[in-house]
């Protein structure tokens, strides 16, 4: 897992990456993106993906984990959760209609560039250092269940309903596929892909494609503010191990004894780090650690 594809950059909060379909903003150690695409239900086309590409880098550099520092030299928090949204009444309605009907003229080269900047966009944000978080109102179909099975914690509302719908357009969802494929396991996404319909709110809970349930859209965005409290009583350094740990969890092909004894190392590494230090002293010394926020 590749946390930092772009070289690290300054942390001054004056060279936001310039965007027109979508807007960030930073508030401390949190970084909001939001698909601002409302009149086409945040459809997703080649200018917003490029911009989310670029804003997931450019808080990726920014990011507790990859400077390992909880602020910078001027004293402003570097980030540790990233908060995704969408403007209006739907989340995500997937792929731009015009960006499909140009596809069916484009060559397998130029079809072939296009699925890659959208991989590029799903993996940057499934391998972002931070703790991401969406909330999702409306639709999330197909790029959009993409966007969704990538981050860590999902928060929905009644009217939410998702899809891997790319099979009614007589395609596959399979860029996305290995994101929304470690979210939900073999069965259910092999289901998912061959009906192609919609699931409601209840059912994605059921089923693992998110992971919390609120009863009105405003509570859907308040309960952001009750996880991203969570996030800030643990170690930012952590946060992006776990991911690290998960995916070396996820590709182990040696013995389980190899397995057992690579566990002891990065056990022993983390308590001798900087963070694990301060972690262990902090609770012997019945007091705050430094990354939480008073």
């Amino acid at each position: 897992m590749e946390f930092s594809e772009c070289d690290i950059m300054s942390s001054s909060t004056n060279d936001y990456p310039e965007t027109e379909l979508c807007r960030l903003e930073i508030e401390g150690p949190v970084a909001r993106i939001t698909l601002s695409r409302p009149d086409v239900f945040n459809a997703l086309n080649v200018q917003l993906i490029s911009e989310l590409i670029e804003i997931l880098h450019w808080t990726t550099n920014r990011s507790v984990f990859t400077l390992g520092d909880l602020k910078d030299s001027e004293g402003n928090e570097n980030l540790r959760i990233l908060v995704l949204q969408g403007e209006g009444r739907h989340f995500c309605a997937g792929a731009d209609i015009n960006m499909m009907k140009e596809g069916g003229a484009k060559s397998p080269e130029e079809n072939r560039i296009d699925s890659e900047r959208l991989d590029r966009l799903f993996n940057t944000l499934w391998s972002h250092p931070c703790f991401t978080i969406g909330v999702v109102q409306g639709v999330a179909l197909g790029g959009g269940a993409g966007l969704i099975a990538c981050l860590d914690h999902v928060i929905v509302e009644p009217k939410t309903r998702i899809a891997l719908s790319e099979g009614k357009l007589g395609i596959l969802p399979a860029v996305i596929g290995p994101y929304v494929y470690r979210r939900l396991g073999s069965a259910q996404f092999r289901r998912l892909a061959m009906l192609a319909s919609r699931i409601g709110s209840e059912e994605a809970l059921r089923i693992g494609m998110v992971d919390q349930y609120e009863e009105s859209p405003e509570a859907a965005v308040e309960a952001i503010d009750a996880v991203i409290s969570e996030v800030l009583t643990t170690g930012p350094m952590a946060v992006g191990e776990a991911k690290k740990l998960t995916l070396i969890f996820d590709r182990w092909k040696d013995s389980d004894e190899e397995l057992r004894l690579w566990t002891l190392d990065k056990t022993s590494e983390m308590r001798g780090s900087k963070e694990g230090q301060e972690g262990l002293a902090s609770f012997l010394e019945k007091r705050s650690a430094e990354w939480k926020l008073d």
